[in-house]
């Protein structure tokens, strides 16, 4: 399958769609009575009595779940082939998208974190796109807008104004305006919500929004690790990644090591959020789906031994499938 996707070829998006049915057989055989997609909040925040999972049956989630996952994967692919981040042009980024998006069974259905990662995918772009513009005053204040409204249906992804500035500091020279840029184009949403729930006589319950950012880091976690073997065979082709990218990173482009440096950040923030969210949930970590599936793709992509990729590529996906049903 690894040699399938190295080839950029439009058979291949029929493959994509295939290994994310293939994906959730497990979820389609043990189909959930219901699915709490956590939406409620979005429309709480807008002070709208709706419930989404009232008019979504959990097949029709799962579906609608899966067609995202393809679209960003695509979305995702296309982004690392413009830019040259691996060096060369094929289908790896989509398909290990798909393994990360894939990994624990609360993945699979349609919920914020899934949603945010189209801002996620978007802010990665905008960013490498505005890499050798001189002036990025415009771009910073729209990602700016982009974190905030992604907050509004996630509020953990509040963290990701942090990754805005941590850009700024990898790609460019230091420019106030464009790190104040940012803060206003989030200040922006923020500040005209805020007038509506003036509006509305709900001011206090704004406050209550921003509560969890006073929320201090958990001393103790507790943590099952009999239910996160699943991660086993993803953590070696990550670091099997890194070794790579370790061995060929002052070869690369300037670009390539900032695309990366960058996706370390995200990783790191996507893991440190998760104290902001009161109810956690597992599928919190599908904002680390980005950072992953780069950094197993450029293992793929320069891997020599054809039976170890093989293999590990078949070891994921059998990991994924066999946890589903236990």
């Amino acid at each position: 399958m690894i040699t399938q996707f190295r080839n950029l070829n439009f058979v291949n998006v029929f493959f994509l769609i295939a290994l994310t049915l293939v994906l959730r057989i497990g979820v389609f055989v043990n189909l959930p009575e219901a699915v709490n997609s956590g939406f409620i909040e979005f429309f709480n925040r807008l002070l709208i009595n709706f419930n989404l999972d009232s008019f979504l049956n959990p097949i029709a989630n799962i579906l609608i779940a899966a067609l995202l996952v393809v679209l960003q994967a695509l979305l995702f692919n296309q982004m690392v082939n413009k830019h040259g981040v691996l060096n060369k042009s094929t289908f790896l980024p989509a398909a290990c998208y798909i393994l990360a998006c894939s990994i624990f069974t609360p993945f699979l259905t349609f919920t914020p974190p899934l949603l945010c990662n189209f801002f996620l995918l978007f802010i990665f772009n905008k960013i490498i796109i505005e890499y050798k513009s001189n002036n990025s005053i415009a771009a910073m204040f729209d990602l700016g807008l982009v974190v905030a409204f992604g907050t509004l249906f996630y509020f953990p992804f509040v963290i990701f104004l942090v990754l805005l500035w941590v850009a700024l500091f990898v790609f460019k020279p230091f420019y106030w305006r464009e790190w104040a840029s940012a803060l206003a184009g989030f200040i922006t949403l923020v500040f005209l919500l805020g007038v509506y729930y003036y509006w509305n006589n709900k001011l206090l319950d704004f406050y209550e929004i921003w509560a969890p950012l006073s929320a201090k880091l958990p001393i103790y976690i507790n943590i099952q690790v009999l239910d996160y073997i699943v991660l086993f065979p993803i953590i070696i082709c990550v670091l099997l990644g890194m070794l790579h990218l370790r061995q060929n990173f002052f070869k690369s482009f300037v670009l390539v090591r900032k695309s990366f440096q960058l996706c370390l950040f995200i990783f790191l923030l996507a893991i440190v959020s998760f104290y902001l969210k009161t109810d956690f949930r597992i599928n919190h970590f599908l904002l680390c789906a980005l950072p992953v599936a780069l950094t197993i793709s450029y293992y793929f992509v320069n891997a020599k031994n054809k039976w170890i990729y093989e293999s590990m590529f078949l070891f994921i996906i059998s990991f994924i499938i066999y946890f589903q049903f236990v």
